[in-house]
């Protein structure tokens, strides 16, 4: 069986975010256990697997996403990372639609070999900062928000970019908090350094200390940034050590997500479910 293993939000190998890409030829998934045990194996923070649909449904392939110790409901690299792979090898061209546990997602493939992948936007509620999270971050929080039941992390605003990019976290204390994960944000300090907000993804909970870069975030910090900054379409850079840009436009309930992905890894997997 084809593992693949995909640096995507990159055009560069070793930058980005890296996802495991399995495209299964059954039409149905092996078991809960198998699959997780492969995404241990794999040890990324996601690792996804397909396989195709009938024709004449509202989705051409099933998609899910494992971290090393738990499924999830949505992740935007290891999609943008199985499109590439689809696209790139032939199975797929121009928009594949993915049957996920979120609904129905659409990775669409452009000249320039970008994708742009069609997601929910996440449903933003104003709640009190937490305690303890501005301690277990190690900076001033000036604003949280819930980001619904599909994303489930906790958004945060800080001061300022340096702040971002300076935090050490308490991942101990991170774990004690409710929700997927932790997204701390502020706006670019240069608006002309070609991106309009910095962020960056912690996740212990799910057994990633920080994610490299994040695409479900983004259908959160798209909308928070958009009506701070009264643009529908911005660029997001996660600053974490690997890096990632994000290009989003949001579209009412829906939001775009535009990135790159390059193929690092084609092997074989040899344990069969």
């Amino acid at each position: 069986m084809r593992i693949r293993i995909v640096d995507a939000f990159t055009d560069r190998p070793f930058a980005g975010n890296p996802a495991g890409v399995l495209l299964l030829d059954s039409g149905a998934f092996p078991d809960d256990a198998w699959l997780q045990n492969v995404a241990k194996e794999v040890n990324l923070s996601e690792t996804a697997f397909a396989h195709p649909l009938p024709g004449g449904g509202e989705a051409d392939w099933a998609l899910r996403w494992f971290t090393p110790v738990a499924e999830v409901d949505m992740c935007g690299h290891a999609t943008l990372a199985t499109a590439h792979v689809l696209h790139s090898t032939g199975a797929a061209s121009g928009t594949v639609r993915f049957s996920a546990r979120c609904g129905v997602l659409t990775a669409t493939a452009h000249d320039d070999a970008a994708v742009t992948l069609d997601f929910p936007t996440a449903p933003l509620t104003p709640v009190p900062v937490p305690d303890g999270i501005a301690k277990a971050l190690g900076a001033e929080v000036l604003s949280a928000h819930d980001t619904g039941e599909h994303v489930g992390d906790l958004l945060v605003e800080l001061t300022d970019e340096a702040t971002v990019r300076s935090l050490t976290p308490d991942f101990a204390a991170l774990v004690a908090h409710s929700g997927r994960g932790v997204i701390a944000t502020a706006a670019a300090a240069d608006p002309s350094a070609g991106y309009d907000f910095v962020s960056r993804g912690f996740f212990p909970r799910l057994g990633i200390d920080e994610d490299p870069v994040t695409g479900s975030a983004h259908t959160a910090l798209a909308p928070f940034w958009s009506a701070r900054q009264g643009r529908d379409e911005l660029t997001g850079l996660q600053a974490s050590a690997r890096s990632g840009l994000v290009r989003t436009a949001l579209r009412g309930r829906r939001t775009l997500l535009t990135g790159r992905a390059v193929t690092v890894i084609d092997g074989e997997l040899l344990t069969a479910p």
